[in-house]
């Protein structure tokens, strides 16, 4: 019997060979904390290692601040401030509040790569998965063990297969599939399994639409999204600094004959835009059962949806255009690559005569604890990943998941509005 690539990574990671179900002390290649999880991270390390203890591999952990960045309240000074510290003296890779979300830094930086074995201090984790690489997210106390031993407890997960097939019509995108998918299969539907996504429009999707696909995988309940790396996956890496080819990496592919727990396939061909309407991202509905639906903010960001290609999707809508009246659009770019590139390219002059607030990289209002939240009785449509009560601000308020096409459409009529008709 095969194996998934999910198998295989755990194989290489345990020394051995091993299967879903089984119970692996797996090694770590990277290990990611940020500005909010970190401090107790960090604690737990304390706890373990004492209070002068060093971590296990110092040039395998990375800091980024991005979810109260610049920091919004003395508390979350506080908190860069002892991260910073702790970065110092154990010679930890930081990138402070200059780079963008932790989530879009570690995949641009070539910190990933097929085959390795990454944890994060945070839910989407996951997202890496589009390099080919087991990525998950893990409780600050598990991170603290993970500073000191290098090495985890894991459950080899079993794989749901997705096979989509078909080409996505005009105006619909990755985020739509990833909503679809997570609506069909529901919020539990794949606890503890890998979400491996694979089929013909898979392989023509771009990193960035498959890093918006990975991303959403714990949204159903997935220990992680993962991807087969393919000349897309090297195509990226290059970019991103990284030598070498798909040869020399952990090019690592499911078998034919690999054993799943279950295989779903699905054709895209006639998908419209869809809408995860609040409160739970498997609330998921066609775009046209809520349209109308006036919208007081408008968010097009997050590690979600975040990237260049995704600004350039809203641009390309709200060109000549103004956001309605009654409407707040906020665009926050993923990273300062991405903001640079979206600067240079003229994405940022469409945006700000449109109407929007362009911030500096960071979670903004996707996390509901920092700015642009929305007050009781406000609706939100938001490009992010979630929209659990309260999320965005208000627990009387509403969120609404579309993607950064739905997003930009919505802005301009100030209702939610499917962008096929702009």
């Amino acid at each position: 019997m095969g194996k998934t690539i999910s198998e295989k990574i755990f194989s290489q990671a345990a020394g051995k060979d091993v299967r879903a179900g089984e119970y692996v002390f797996a090694r770590i290649d990277r290990a990611m904390i940020h500005d909010i999880t970190g401090p107790l991270a960090i604690k737990a390390f304390k706890e373990i290692a004492g209070e002068n203890g060093k971590v296990w591999n110092s040039s395998r952990i990375i800091i980024a601040f991005d979810h109260q960045v610049p920091a919004d309240s003395v508390i979350a000074a506080e908190n860069h401030k002892m991260l910073r510290r702790f970065a110092e003296e154990q010679g930890i890779l930081n990138y402070d509040v200059y780079e963008g979300i932790a989530h879009q830094v570690m995949v641009e930086k070539g910190h990933v790569l097929p085959g390795m074995v990454v944890v994060g201090a945070d839910s989407h984790t996951c997202m890496y998965g589009a390099l080919g690489a087991f990525a998950t997210g893990i409780g600050s106390t598990d991170m603290g063990a993970v500073f000191a031993l290098g090495k985890l407890w894991f459950r080899v997960p079993e794989t749901i297969r997705f096979e989509i097939n078909g080409s996505l019509p005009r105006r619909v995108y990755s985020k739509d599939v990833i909503l679809k998918i997570i609506g069909t299969i529901g919020a539990d539907g794949a606890n503890y399994k890998a979400a491996e996504f694979a089929g013909s429009a898979v392989e023509r999707m771009s990193m960035s639409q498959r890093f918006t696909m990975t991303n959403m995988a714990i949204e159903m309940g997935a220990k992680t999204g993962i991807i087969e790396p393919d000349r897309e996956t090297e195509r990226y890496l290059k970019k991103a600094g990284v030598d070498g080819s798909l040869e020399e990496w952990e090019w690592l592919r499911s078998d034919e004959d690999a054993e799943y727990f279950r295989k779903l396939e699905m054709d895209i061909s006639d998908l419209e835009p869809q809408v995860a309407v609040p409160h739970k991202v498997d609330n998921v509905v066609p775009v046209s059962e809520v349209e109308g639906t006036k919208a007081d903010q408008v968010f097009i960001g997050s590690c979600t949806n975040g990237r260049y290609e995704d600004l350039e999707i809203a641009a390309e809508i709200l060109k000549g255009e103004k956001v309605a009246r009654g409407t707040r659009l906020i665009v926050i770019p993923a990273s300062r690559a991405e903001y640079m590139k979206a600067l240079r390219e003229g994405l940022i002059d469409v945006f700000v005569e449109a109407g929007a607030i362009v911030e500096f990289p960071s979670c903004g209002p996707c996390m509901g604890g920092s700015f642009g939240l929305i007050a009781s009785g406000e609706v939100s449509v938001s490009t992010s990943n979630r929209n659990f009560i309260g999320r965005q601000g208000s627990p009387e308020g509403r969120v609404y998941l579309v993607s950064p096409a739905t997003a930009a459409a919505t802005a301009i009529y100030g209702e939610i509005t499917d962008p096929r008709k702009v």
